[in-house]
């Protein structure tokens, strides 16, 4: 069976067991093979996987259509695709407001190789790192101080 799950103040909790499309950003076009990607609006690919009776039925690896992308683009590309879920590492809050604006669930702080996240999700066991929000902070902070080098 497919647990869908909400994440309330860093928890997670039951809503129901149905089949549904989780929406993953991708490190590269390898499907299930690849890695949750660090940064979810600089996914040039996203995987869509369908789950049902607790199972992985089907995924499809699809290319982000566009190489720049305003508010509500990538949500909407998500939504356009069936996905009811994301599974992200880090996320701004504004495009959480757009994704929930639409229906749609998101997770974050989500990371590693995409099959294995995909199943602790479905078995409830997923490990979200609490601390993306710091990480991705000082990668940015990081990244500043190398262009002056």
């Amino acid at each position: 069976m497919c647990i869908r799950t909400k994440l309330i103040s860093e928890r997670f909790f039951i809503i129901a067991v149905i089949p549904m499309r989780i929406a993953i950003p991708a490190e590269d076009n390898r499907g299930l093979e690849s890695n949750v990607s660090g940064h979810f609006g600089r996914a040039k690919y996203f995987v869509f996987v369908d789950v049902e009776d607790g199972e992985i039925k089907n995924y499809e690896v699809v290319e982000v259509p566009f190489d720049e992308h305003g508010p509500g683009d990538l949500p909407y590309f998500v939504k356009e695709h069936g996905g009811e879920v994301v599974l992200a590492y880090g996320m701004g809050q504004r495009a959480i407001s757009y994704f929930n604006q639409l229906g749609i669930e998101v997770i974050t702080g989500a990371h590693g190789p995409m099959r294995e996240v995909v199943k602790a999700f479905i078995e409830q066991v997923l490990e979200v790192d609490p601390y993306w929000k710091e990480k991705i902070e000082r990668d940015k902070g990081h990244g500043e101080e190398c262009k002056e080098h």
